[in-house]
C-alpha cells in the first residue's frame, strides 16, 4: 500500500526540501500531497520580528504594509506548479492544491481525506511563532494527533515541533 506524505509549505519546494522528503519516503513509494496557502495567516508583529531576527531591517518595516503581508493567489499557484514539477521530475508521485483560510485546518482536512500517516510543514524560520510553539507544525500536531515534522525551507534544519 502506498503511503501519503502531506506537505504544507509557504513557498515553492527546493532541491534540499526534496532530499528531506526522499529520506522520509524511504524504500517504499509514497504519494506526496502539497498544500500552499494563498494567505499565510501570519501576524504583523510575528513577521516584523522574523525579519529583524534575520537582520532584514528594511523588510521588517515594510511588513507593516498590507500588500506585503498577503500571499497572493497567483504567487501561491506559481509556487505549487513549481513544486509539483520539481517533485515529478525527481520521480515522486505528487499532486497538490492551494488553500484559503487557515492552512492548518486545510492540512487536517487533507489528512482526514487521505488517511495520511505523515505530515511535514516546511517554512522559513518564524522567531516568535517558533519560540511560543504557535507555528503551523505545532498547531497541526495538536489537531492531528500524529507526528508533524517541521523543516526549514531550503535546508536540513528541523524546527522545534
Amino acid at each position: 500500500m502506498t503511503e501519503t506524505i502531506l506537505v504544507l509549505t509557504e513557498e515553492a519546494l527546493t532541491q534540499p526540501d526534496l532530499a528531506n522528503l526522499r529520506s522520509l519516503q524511504g524504500e517504499e513509494s509514497a504519494d506526496v500531497v502539497v498544500l500552499i496557502p494563498e494567505d499565510r495567516d501570519e501576524s504583523v508583529l510575528g513577521e516584523f520580528f522574523r525579519h529583524l531576527s534575520l537582520l532584514e531591517v528594511g523588510e521588517a518595516f515594510r511588513s507593516f504594509s498590507a500588500d506585503d503581508r498577503k500571499h497572493d493567489e497567483t504567487e501561491a499557484r506559481t509556487a505549487l506548479e513549481s513544486s509539483l514539477r520539481l517533485l515529478t521530475d525527481e520521480g515522486f508521485t505528487a499532486r497538490g492544491r492551494t488553500t484559503t483560510g487557515n492552512p492548518v485546518d486545510a492540512l487536517v482536512q487533507e489528512a482526514a481525506d487521505t488517511g495520511a500517516a505523515q505530515a511535514v510543514v516546511i517554512t522559513r524560520p518564524h522567531a516568535v511563532a517558533d519560540t511560543f510553539h504557535r507555528d503551523w507544525a505545532n498547531r497541526a500536531q495538536d489537531k492531528l494527533g500524529i507526528a508533524v515534522l517541521h523543516l526549514y525551507s531550503g535546508s536540513g534544519f528541523i524546527g522545534d515541533s
